[in-house]
C-alpha cells in the first residue's frame, strides 16, 4: 500500500471521523491517504441535499430514520442492484474510477455503505490491482453489506447477537479489528487535571452530555430533568454540536446556573471526555468507542435507535452503559450513578477488560502484510 483514498459521506460526522483516525494513522506510516466524499461524485448538490437530509431526520423526524432502517433490513432488495438507491447512487461510478485511476490510488477504503456501492458500480466487480475494504463504523451488519464485493471486511465484534454468524458469506471476509477513532482517544490526561483546566470545581462530579455533532435527541427534556434535581457537587457540560439554535435555547433558559455549561462545536471533546465522570449521549458508533477507549462509562439516549440500537444493546449488554425508555427514568438513573463511586468503578472495570482494539493500528497492519492475504 502506497496511496490510499477513503470514501466517506457527510451523513452525521461518524463516518468522516472514522476516514480522519485512518488517515491519521495511515500518515503516521508514511502512507498517502485522501478522504473524498463519495457522493461528489454523484454531484456536489446531491451530496448536500443527503447531508442536510440527513440532519432534518435525526433532529426532527426520527421515527422516519427508524422505519427506513427496519424496513432496509427487512427487505435486502431496497439497497440491491435494481433499487431506485442504488441506480442513482450508480451515476458518480465513471467519475469515481476516473478518479482513482487519475490520483494513482493501489488502496481504497469505505467507512460507509453508499460509497460502497459506488465503488462496486466503479469496479464492475473487476478491482485487479486495487486493494478494497469496509470499514464499519457500528456495533451491527448494515443493510446492503451482505452482498458487497470488497476484498476487506473490517468490523468492529463478533456479535453476542450473532448479526455477523448469521450472515455466513459475510463473515468468511470479515476480519475484527474495532472501529478506528483518533489518537487522541487512546490517550488518557489524569480526571482532576482535565477538571482543573475545564475549571470544573474541586471535588465535584462532572456529567458530559452530547448527542452527535448534530446535536439531536430529546437533549432539551433529558436537561430540564437533571437541573430539576441537580446535587450541590454536580457540574454539567453540554456540546450542541453544529445545532446552533439548540444552544441558543439553552442558553437563554441556563444562563443563570454556574454549574451547568452549554457550549456548541468544539474540538476538544477528548479533553471534556477525560474530565468526565459519566456520558450522557446517544449511542453513535464512533462516539460510543471514543468513550470506550477513554474507559469512560455511559448512558445512552435512544435517539434515533436504527443501528445505534445494536450500539446501545452491545455496551449495555457488557455493563458498561446503561439506558432507559423515559426521559425521567434516565435522568434519575444517570444521578443515581455519580453518586456510587463503586458502580462507575465496575463499569470501568467492564470496558478494561472488553480491551476497545486500536481498529486504524489493525487495518494499517491487515492491508500491508502482504496481498492475497484477505481471509476468504
Amino acid at each position: 500500500m502506497k496511496n490510499a483514498i477513503i470514501l466517506s459521506c457527510s451523513t452525521g460526522q461518524g463516518h468522516n471521523s472514522c476516514a480522519e483516525a485512518l488517515k491519521e494513522y495511515f500518515e503516521e506510516k508514511n502512507i498517502r491517504c485522501d478522504i473524498v466524499d463519495a457522493l461528489r461524485f454523484v454531484s456536489p448538490g446531491f451530496s448536500v441535499l443527503v447531508s442536510w437530509g440527513h440532519s432534518f431526520m435525526y433532529r426532527h423526524i426520527p421515527w422516519f430514520f427508524r422505519w427506513g432502517y427496519r424496513y432496509s433490513e427487512h427487505h435486502p432488495g431496497f439497497l440491491g442492484k435494481k433499487s431506485l438507491v442504488h441506480k442513482l447512487l450508480s451515476k458518480g461510478a465513471a467519475r469515481l474510477r476516473e478518479h482513482i485511476n487519475e490520483g494513482g490510488y493501489d488502496t481504497v477504503i469505505c467507512t460507509h455503505v453508499f460509497p460502497t456501492l459506488i465503488l462496486s458500480e466503479a469496479c464492475g466487480g473487476d478491482y485487479t490491482g486495487l486493494t478494497t475494504a469496509f470499514v464499519a463504523t457500528d456495533y451491527t451488519c448494515c443493510p446492503g453489506m451482505e452482498d458487497c464485493g470488497l476484498e476487506w471486511m473490517f468490523i468492529p465484534c463478533e456479535s453476542p447477537e450473532g448479526v455477523y454468524r448469521d450472515r455466513s458469506s459475510f463473515l468468511r471476509r470479515a476480519v475484527v479489528t474495532g472501529i478506528p477513532v483518533r489518537r487522541e482517544f487512546w490517550e488518557r490526561m489524569e480526571k482532576d487535571e482535565a477538571k482543573r483546566r475545564l475549571n470544573i470545581g474541586a471535588g465535584r462530579r462532572h456529567l458530559l452530555l452530547m448527542c452527535g455533532s448534530m446535536g439531536c435527541g430529546p437533549i432539551v427534556k433529558v436537561l430540564r430533568s437533571l437541573v430539576r434535581r441537580l446535587p450541590e457537587n454536580l457540574e454539567i457540560t453540554v456540546i450542541c454540536g453544529t445545532n446552533g439554535r439548540l444552544r441558543e435555547k439553552l442558553e437563554r433558559r441556563y444562563s443563570g446556573i454556574d454549574r451547568v455549561r452549554v457550549l456548541g462545536y468544539t474540538d476538544d471533546i477528548s479533553l471534556y471526555m477525560d474530565s468526565a465522570d459519566l456520558y450522557l449521549t446517544k449511542p453513535g458508533g464512533i462516539s460510543v468507542t471514543e468513550a470506550a477507549a477513554k474507559g469512560l462509562p455511559m448512558a445512552f439516549i435512544d435517539a434515533v435507535s436504527g443501528c445505534e440500537r445494536y450500539n446501545m444493546d452491545f455496551f449495555t449488554g457488557m455493563g458498561a452503559a446503561v439506558t432507559d425508555s423515559s426521559v425521567e427514568g434516565l435522568a434519575e438513573k444517570c444521578l443515581k450513578l455519580l453518586s456510587s463511586e463503586g458502580e462507575l468503578s465496575r463499569m470501568r472495570s467492564a470496558l478494561e477488560d472488553y480491551r476497545q482494539p486500536n481498529g486504524a493500528e489493525l487495518i494499517f497492519y491487515q492491508l500491508t502484510k502482504g496481498p492475497g492475504n484477505a481471509e476468504k
